[in-house]
């Protein structure tokens, strides 16, 4: 948190802004143990986050970004809560995040690469280049097996 922010609170809203999520996640990840309760005013019952609570959703904000899992996210916090006696399973868990990236990564270059194809046969189509455009399908009837295999 910036020196401005230093001491302050923040209600729901001000924390969905700074935070880039709405307020209705911010509720659900409290709800379901992601991040630990927020602590509540006492003249409103409205939550109240503090510069700490903002430094953690902004953790769970990039780790959601990655496309973690609310178990994987709850671990993340929960280790990082241990610090340096966690930072094992920090990295197991990070790498695990990591190789499902890879994996999704080779897919979508798969369906891109399809796209591209299909782009190709249909603009060899339009040229009149009969030729180009049957192997152009060829090549794509190919690479539409990795397709189903992998949607």
């Amino acid at each position: 948190m910036s020196s401005r922010t230093a001491g302050r609170t923040f209600s729901i809203k001000e924390a969905a802004a700074l935070t880039g999520l709405p307020a209705s996640t911010l509720r659900y990840y409290e709800s379901v143990g992601v991040v630990a309760p927020v602590g509540r005013s006492a003249s409103s019952g409205h939550r109240v986050y503090t510069e700490g609570d903002l430094d953690v959703l902004t953790w769970v904000a990039c780790l959601n970004a990655t496309g973690l899992s609310i178990s994987d996210m709850r671990q993340y916090v929960e280790n990082g809560a241990k610090g340096a006696a966690a930072a094992d399973q920090q990295i197991e868990l990070l790498a695990a995040q990591r190789d499902r990236l890879a994996v999704e990564a080779e897919q979508l270059a798969v369906r891109r690469r399809y796209v591209q194809l299909k782009i190709d046969y249909w603009q060899a189509v339009a040229d009149g280049d009969q030729d180009r455009a049957r192997a152009l399908s060829e090549d794509a009837l190919a690479l539409a097996d990795s397709l189903k295999k992998n949607p």
